[in-house]
C-alpha cells in the first residue's frame, strides 16, 4: 500500500510539474506574434508617411516623343518623356527619361526631376521677389512678377514650371527658340537665381532700409 501511494504521489508531482512547462511554451508563440506584430504595424506606418509625402509632389508630362539611335543592325527606337515635378510649395524640378515604352520613360523623367529640384521663394502674394532671366541654349526667358489677381501669364513648358512651383501670379515671356525641353530648363535657372531682399542685403553688406531707398 505504502508502495502504490508513493507512486502515485510521484505521478501526481510528475503530471502538476509538466503543466507549467506547456503553459510557458503556450506563452512563448504568442508573445512572438505580438512582438511581431508590433513590427509590421511600425513598418505600415513607415509606408504610409511615405506614401503622403509622395502624394504632396504633382507630376506634369510636357513632352513624349519617339526617338530612335541607329545601331549595327538597324534602328532602335525609344521614348522620350520630359516631365516636371513639383509641390506648390516653392519645389519644383525639370526631369528628362528614355525608355523602351512610354511608362518608363515617364518614371524615368519623374525620377530625374526629383535630382535636380530648385527651391523658389515665393511671396505672400504667390508671386517671385525680383524680376529674373534665365538662357539655356537658344531659348532665353524672362520673368518678372505681378499684381495678386493677375495670374499665371505664360506659355508652354514655361507655364507649366511657374504653377508646379506655386506662383499665381508672374509674367513670363519666351524668348528665341520654342523648343519645350530648352525653355522649361530656361525657366528653371530663372527661377533659381531668384533672391529675397533680405538675401540680397546681407550679400551686399548693406542694411535692408538701403536696398528699398
Amino acid at each position: 500500500m505504502t508502495e502504490q501511494k508513493s507512486k502515485t504521489n510521484s505521478k501526481d508531482m510528475s503530471s502538476s510539474s509538466d503543466v507549467p512547462a506547456a503553459a510557458e511554451g503556450q506563452q512563448e508563440p504568442h508573445q512572438q506574434q505580438r512582438r511581431g506584430g508590433g513590427g509590421k504595424g511600425r513598418g505600415r506606418r513607415g509606408d504610409r508617411r511615405g506614401q503622403e509625402r509622395d502624394s504632396e509632389w504633382q507630376e506634369r508630362v510636357v513632352q513624349i516623343r519617339r526617338v530612335s539611335k541607329t545601331v549595327k543592325g538597324g534602328k532602335k527606337m525609344s521614348f522620350r518623356a520630359i516631365v516636371v515635378v513639383g509641390n506648390e510649395r516653392g519645389q519644383v524640378g525639370v526631369g528628362v527619361g528614355k525608355a523602351g515604352d512610354v511608362i518608363g520613360a515617364v518614371r524615368k523623367g519623374v525620377a530625374d526631376g526629383k535630382k535636380h529640384i530648385v527651391r523658389v521663394p515665393l511671396t505672400r502674394h504667390s508671386s517671385i521677389p525680383t524680376l529674373s532671366n534665365g538662357r539655356d541654349g537658344a531659348a532665353s526667358v524672362l520673368i518678372r512678377p505681378a499684381a495678386p489677381g493677375t495670374g499665371v501669364i505664360a506659355g508652354g513648358s514655361i507655364r507649366t514650371v511657374l504653377e508646379l512651383a506655386g506662383i499665381k501670379n508672374v509674367l513670363a515671356k519666351r524668348l528665341g527658340s520654342k523648343t519645350p525641353l530648352n525653355n522649361a530648363r530656361a525657366a528653371m535657372l530663372a527661377l533659381a537665381g531668384l533672391r529675397t531682399h533680405k538675401e540680397t542685403a546681407k550679400e551686399r553688406g548693406i542694411s535692408l532700409e538701403q536696398i528699398y531707398s
